[in-house]
């Protein structure tokens, strides 16, 4: 049996994601969705997902390339007053403070657990948890995170890294713009096995491994077709950005623009659902994954018509 749950990031980051993730739920394949708790359209968010209850929503945790929700005084090793007391915008910059110890642990739970309540506190039953730029990759991150999940009783999180062969070596051969995108994800694969062993230590449901980080910001129709080619058995996530590339959004840090709106008419084809029915691969949301006991409203999606 192939399983796969359809996240699209950023919910919250503005309206035009809002509205391009919602699109892709209700007229595509998406499922799931993880939620910027400190994103400028936040509460647009909340208001969507409560008219989209099949959507299974979970707290897209921000450790970079934003403003905390605690003082920032508080988290003297996640921010820098020479920055606004935001979080850094370089990821280089993060990965080597987590790499070399010089993240507290203490700040990444507490920052955690605030944003994760900020989505509950808005009556929204929180799924799921990831976040932003994949950053509980690092063991020093993964562990406050599932601290603060489990104290917020939400028991799954994403699994950010993907299987040994994420595209077929024809594709990638043939998408230079690939090659350091996947230089970089298989250098991080070395931390999967501690990612696994450390899930499963505290208890957490989580997935085989992930599809879409690679082709982020480049996903097109043929990519999609040759990643749900390769799809193993098992359970798997798909990370999708859909959007529209509004004003909004043009003012916005973030390199994904136009190749979101490239994302939402991939994941709203009729031909993309017809591929996966025909691939016998289910669509479930991130609600499926909870533990026996744990409620779910979810109903699995079917990816013959939902």
């Amino acid at each position: 049996m192939r399983r796969l749950i359809v996240n699209a990031d950023d919910f919250g980051f503005t309206s035009g994601v809002n509205r391009g993730i919602v699109e892709a739920l209700t007229d595509g394949i998406v499922t799931s969705a993880t939620l910027m708790a400190n994103g400028p359209a936040f509460e647009e968010a909340v208001k969507l997902a409560k008219t989209v209850p099949e959507l299974s929503v979970g707290c897209h945790v921000m450790l970079i390339d934003g403003q905390p929700l605690l003082d920032t005084k508080k988290l003297a090793t996640l921010t820098a007053a020479r920055n606004g007391g935001r979080f850094p915008d370089s990821l280089k910059i993060f990965a080597a403070r987590a790499l070399t110890g010089r993240l507290d642990s203490d700040e990444i739970e507490a920052e955690s657990t605030a944003q994760i309540q900020r989505i509950e506190s808005a009556g929204i039953s929180v799924s799921h948890v990831d976040t932003h730029k994949h950053t509980h990759l690092f063991p020093s991150v993964l562990r406050p995170l599932l601290r603060a999940a489990r104290a917020c009783g939400v028991h799954a999180v994403r699994n950010p890294f993907g299987p040994r062969r994420p595209l077929r070596s024809g594709e990638l051969l043939a998408r230079p713009s690939l090659w350091t995108r996947y230089a970089e994800v298989r250098i991080l694969r070395t931390l999967a096995g501690k990612f696994r062993r450390t899930a499963k230590e505290e208890g957490f449901a989580t997935t085989d491994g992930t599809f879409g980080v690679v082709v982020t910001g480049v996903l097109d129709e043929k990519l999609f077709r040759h990643i749900a080619a390769i799809i193993p058995e098992g359970t798997w996530e798909f990370v999708c950005h859909p959007g529209y590339n509004d004003e909004e959004l043009q003012r916005a840090n973030t390199r994904l623009r136009l190749s979101r709106e490239t994302e939402l008419r991939v994941l709203t084809m009729p031909e993309v659902r017809d591929l996966l029915a025909d691939s016998e691969i289910e669509l479930i949301s991130y609600r499926d994954l909870l533990p026996q006991g744990q409620p779910s409203a979810s109903k699995a999606a079917n990816p013959a018509g939902r």
